[in-house]
């Protein structure tokens, strides 16, 4: 019986220690180290059921209650992975279909803009790798992220200048220095200010799908980032002025829920009421 408990015992205090040295486990891992864990307990369970004699029945029934408490607790967690995998899955695809789709419509209302030549975005919520009805999904871009503060030799003072500009009312020239400086700098700490800025250099400029499309742009290259409340807050006033009031209420709706903190948030719920969004 000794000889039955190490195996056990050994799988048990083996987990913990792979979960600590993988800390960017996926759903996928869990699931799978659970399944081999079950597998294992299958084995201990049938060598147990077949060691009979009258005398063993009373203590392997006690072993054998646990190790079915264990198998049960397996497949629990087996299951909730799963849910939970699926869940994730869900809003992912949810999230990169509605970005898709008003990509699409602001395409339409943009002159010169080519639908044929759009690329999908990359999907938001990190690299997940099904949707939750097995179907495979895109896999991300890496998007660069700063490791801090330091900027580019040029990089401050092309965004103060393009800032200036936009200060001193020459909306056209710039939204085109903003543009210019995220092509130059992709993944500057100042991407986001920048793509805010540029949006309202555009809307300045009388360009109002054009602006929704750069607070789209920023909205999408970091969901979580320090301006992406904002970005949201603008790009679903860009899509009520543009008259898509679905649209409109449905991304104006999301600020709250998303960033709760933000102090874009009271006035997205008025922009709402001034809407009529039900």
């Amino acid at each position: 019986m000794r000889a039955l408990l190490g195996p056990l015992a050994a799988l048990m205090l083996a987990a913990p220690l792979g979960a600590g040295a993988q800390q960017a486990a996926t759903l996928a891992d869990i699931r799978q180290e659970l399944t081999v864990l079950f597998v294992e307990l299958q084995k201990l369970k049938r060598e147990l059921s077949t060691t009979g004699g009258a005398g063993q029945l009373a203590g392997g029934g006690s072993l054998l209650d646990r190790v079915n408490a264990i198998e049960s607790e397996v497949q629990r967690l087996t299951s909730k992975t799963e849910e939970l995998e699926f869940r994730i899955d869900r809003v992912v695809s949810d999230g990169t279909n509605r970005v898709g789709d008003l990509e699409f419509r602001l395409c339409e209302l943009e002159p010169g803009c080519d639908i044929g030549t759009l690329e999908p975005g990359s999907t938001l919520g990190g690299a997940i790798g099904q949707t939750g009805g097995g179907g495979a999904m895109p896999a991300p871009a890496p998007a660069p992220a700063p490791v801090g503060p330091e900027l580019a030799v040029g990089e401050r003072d092309d965004f103060e200048r393009a800032r200036a500009a936009l200060d001193a009312g020459d909306h056209a020239a710039a939204a085109a220095q903003f543009a210019a400086f995220l092509s130059a700098y992709p993944g500057s700490p100042l991407a986001g200010q920048a793509g805010l800025l540029r949006g309202r250099a555009l809307e300045a400029a009388g360009q109002q799908s054009a602006a929704a499309r750069a607070w789209l742009d920023t909205f999408s290259a970091a969901p979580d980032g320090p301006e992406a409340a904002e970005a949201l807050f603008n790009l679903g006033r860009a899509l009520g002025a543009l008259g898509q009031k679905d649209e409109a209420c449905v991304t104006l709706g999301q600020v709250a829920p998303r960033y709760p903190d933000a102090a874009v948030a009271p006035e997205a719920a008025a922009e709402m009421a001034r809407l009529g969004c039900s």
